[in-house]
């Protein structure tokens, strides 16, 4: 049974850092690829990020690339989103998501999915 479980979301003001976690389980993960996405109210869901379990290899949408960075940790068993110098528009719930094969942005291209981890970001 796999299982996708986001953490480190919060309240912070402009400019701050967050690092979210996604503990995965239940999955072969060299066969992987785990994105983060997000979700504004009102908004569809949006692709944030991809990391490539085998060898690491990173995907970033335009808006957070040199702000955010995706990374995996093979020892845990999780994938990290560090986000720094946060702006009031990435208020959004963050998911995190796996898929069997390449980076992908189109969320139907993703079998699994947490349950999302809330980040407010103030003016």
């Amino acid at each position: 049974q796999v299982q996708l479980v986001e953490s480190g979301g919060g309240l912070v003001q402009t400019g701050d850092s967050l690092r979210l976690s996604c503990a995965a389980s239940g999955l072969s993960f060299s066969m992987y690829l785990f994105g983060w996405f997000r979700q504004a109210p009102g908004k569809e869901r949006e692709f944030v990020a991809a990391v490539k379990w085998i060898n690491g290899s990173t995907s970033y949408t335009d808006s957070v690339k040199g702000r955010f960075t995706i990374s995996r940790d093979n020892a845990k068993n999780r994938v990290y989103l560090q986000m720094n110098s946060l702006k009031p528009e990435d208020t959004a719930i963050y998911y995190c998501a796996a898929r069997i094969g390449g980076v992908a942005a189109r969320v139907s291209s993703y079998a699994y999915w947490g349950q999302g981890t809330q980040v407010t970001v103030s003016s």
